[in-house]
Order: structure tokens, then sequence, then C-alpha cells
């Protein structure tokens, strides 16, 4: 295969940010991953993100043959992305201008609805293939959030739109493909199946012991994992449920890894307050310890330390936490929900309850705390399975494959000429297509 240039764009999740902050998870680094290993595979990536702090320079070399380019859409500080639609024709011109001005592109991969919004732009001046990753779906997160969602109604006709004029859409594991037929009539031609992945060499098994020296916890304590984003969907609130349950003669404890800042803050990260409320309501405030945001390389010591990873959000678009504790041989007590369902296989790498279920959940961590044979013999099978199917080389591959596909004109779907004309008057800048969208 030709070298190609690609644009990675991915509006409010940079590659550079810490994974645990309120906008900061597993779509930062699905990018930060898959531009390194598509660099490594003699590619040339850029990526484009807001500017979010006023500080940053215009492009940071990430590595070799990866450069950041920070795009000036709103203002230079942090904006919840659920308010970030409004900057996007600002993105839109911005982006429009560095295309114009620099060696061309041969293809444009949009990651998230926002993004996807800035790609249908820049596809049609440029006239290049758009490759979409939706990470989350509008339509399924209302079926769970209700009045919650707050991200503008707008979104759904964006993502349709998207869904419609995309030459490819990856689609992260198989209820993610079928939210997308049954919700939004994909074509299953234009779908691509494709995971996220893990990188194996910096996330692997480790001795459990040394571990909980570094970290300061006790070698006898029955140590249960929650590791992500700070925010309600996650079901943080449903493990300390699951904690009040077990046995108050057994010593256990829950750490709880993420969150705005190093420090537990509840400025920070007001859902950690509001955790701690519920801590202390089920009367297990000394069996939960909030440890703040964590860099990137500090994460294996959690990982390898705990005897159990558990996730249990409300739903789940794929979620690279429980693939991260299975490539450190930790066993996953995950939510039966999205892409959790796929990647933890019940009974083999973990086990999976219903979410919102905190006695349920709390039999399956009191079956994995009786019986560390099977809890090891799982831990054993996810490594196998991270590393057979979900690892960042692999997946980027799998990219590579419809990268190249399309890059050669196989396929490619027609540019979006009726989702043109509802734009307005089809000027260049790309700013039709945004009202179009709008109305």
């Amino acid at each position: 295969m030709n070298a190609l240039r690609i644009a990675l764009i991915s509006e409010h999740a940079s590659p550079l940010a810490l994974a645990g902050g309120v906008d900061a998870g597993g779509q930062n680094v699905y990018v930060a991953h898959i531009a390194r290993c598509l660099a490594a595979a003699g590619h040339h990536v850029d990526v484009l993100t807001r500017r979010d702090d006023a500080a940053q320079p215009t492009i940071v070399d990430m590595r070799p043959g990866v450069r950041v380019l920070h795009i000036d859409a709103g203002p230079p500080r942090f904006v919840p992305k659920e308010q970030l639609l409004e900057h996007m024709p600002a993105f839109i011109e911005a982006a429009t201008q560095l295309f114009a001005h620099s060696e061309p592109y041969d293809l444009l991969h949009a990651n998230f609805f926002m993004s996807g919004l800035v790609g249908l732009a820049l596809k049609r001046r440029f006239e290049l293939p758009l490759v979409t990753t939706f990470h989350a779906l509008g339509l399924v997160r209302r079926q769970h959030q209700r009045e919650a969602d707050l991200f503008p109604p707008a979104r759904i006709a964006i993502e349709r739109a998207l869904v419609r004029e995309s030459d490819r859409v990856i689609a992260e594991c198989p209820q993610d493909q079928s939210d997308l037929m049954r919700l939004y009539e994909a074509d299953a031609r234009r779908i691509a199946c494709i995971p996220c992945g893990v990188d194996t060499r910096e996330l692997r098994p480790g001795d459990k012991r040394r571990a909980r020296q570094r970290l300061g916890l006790a070698a006898d304590e029955f140590i249960v994992l929650q590791l992500g984003r700070m925010v309600p969907r996650k079901g943080v609130a449903n493990v300390i449920a699951a904690m009040a349950e077990l046995p108050p003669a057994l010593s256990a404890r829950l750490l709880v890894v993420g969150g705005g800042s190093r420090e537990p803050d509840e400025q920070a990260s007001p859902e950690i307050g509001r955790l701690r409320g519920i801590a202390r309501g089920c009367g297990v405030a000394d069996r939960v310890e909030f440890v703040g945001r964590r860099e990137r390389q500090e994460l294996r010591d959690f990982y390898v330390a705990a005897d159990v990873f558990v996730t249990t959000p409300w739903y789940e678009p794929f979620g690279i936490t429980p693939l991260e504790a299975m490539a450190c041989a930790t066993p996953v007590i995950g939510s039966a929900v999205g892409g959790i369902k796929h990647t933890v296989l019940d009974g083999v790498t973990g086990l999976l309850v219903p979410p919102e279920d905190p006695p349920a959940l709390a039999a399956r961590l009191l079956d994995l705390q009786a019986n560390p044979a099977l809890a090891a013999a799982m831990g054993r099978a996810g490594v196998r399975r991270v590393r057979s199917l979900f690892t960042w080389e692999r997946v980027s591959q799998q990219l590579l494959d419809v990268y190249a596909a399309l890059a050669q004109g196989q396929e490619a779907v027609p540019l979006a000429a009726r989702l043109l004309r509802e734009g307005g008057q089809g000027g260049k800048s790309g700013k039709g297509v945004v009202v179009g969208l709008h109305s």
C-alpha cells in the first residue's frame, strides 16, 4: 500500500488529553493509538482537535508521522462537549483554510458526530472519502439518558446525514452495528465492524503483591477497581451500592480512579461529591476510596493490583477499560450492555450482570472472592482474548483495509448532492452544510 495522508478529526477528544477527565475517555485513547499505529505502518496522520487552552501550540508533533493540529473554534478553554455544536462552523472554516494550504490528504476519518459534521464539509469541498466512527449514538443515548441528555436535538439529524453520506461507517461492536441499522436505517454494505483495542505492551500481567506495595494497598484486602470518567451513566453508584451488600466481616475496598484532577476534588468533579454522599448513605464510606485521575503509565498498577475490575454502566457503546483490565489478567464483572457483552465472555473472561442491580453484582463479587482459582483462570483467558482480537495493531490494520479500498475508489459512495442543497447555496466554506442540518 502506498503511504496515505490521513486526517483524523476529533473535535473534543484530543489524543494529548489525560484519560479520566470530564470529557476525556475512550475516544481520546482510540484516536491516540490509531494515529500512532497508522504512523508506525508508514502513513502520515494529522489529528484535528479544538484548541481548549490558549497556551497550546498550533502544531504538536506527537511522534514521527503524527501531528496534532489545534483548531481555533470557540473560546480557547474547556467547553463541555454538549455545548460545542455552535462552534463547529468556525471549526469548519478553519479546517477548510488549513486543507486549502496544505499537502493534499487521501482520506478523512471523523470521530463523533460533530467531527462528522466537519468531515462532511471537507468531503464536499475537497472530494475526499469520509470514514465515520460515532463512538456513541444520539438515539441510543436519548433512550437511556432521557432528560439528562443535554446534546442539542440537531445531533440526530447530523447523525442521520452521516449514516447516509459517509463512505464507510465504523461500528465498534455487533450492538453498535445493530443500532445503526435499526435506528438509522444504515446500509449494512457500508458498515465495517471494527472494535477498539489495547496497547498490550503498556498493559500486561504483573506482580500483584508489588503493585499493591507501590500503591500502598494491603496484601490481604479484596480490591475492587472502577476506572473511568466520573459521569452518572458509568454506574459507579451501582458498584458502591453493591459494596454495601457484602458481608461486614469481609475486608474489601473499592478503588475509584478518575476525575478532573489528580486529587479527588468535588469542585473539579462534582460527580465525586455525589458518589461520596451515596457511599455515606449506604454506610460504606470507609470501603470506598476515590483516587483521582492518573496518568496512562500509572494505570497498570491499579489493574494488576485489583482482584476484580467492575464496570456496570447503564449503556456503553464499546468500553475500552474492560479490555485494559483483561490485558492485565484481571477478571471483569460488567453489565450486559453494548460493547461489554461483546468483549467480556460471560463465565470465561469474567461475568456479566444486569445494569443497576447491586444484589446481582454483589453475588458475583462474592463468587470471585470465594474462588481465587476461578478468578485467575478468567484473568488468563482475558489476556488470550485481548491479544488475539483486540490489539491496536490489529484494529489499525482493519481500518487500513477500509482506508485503502476507499482511497483507491473502490465502492465509494457518491457525494451528498441532496444534503448540500438542503445546506443553502452550496458555498465552498462548508457553512451551508451546517445551516441545512440545523434547520
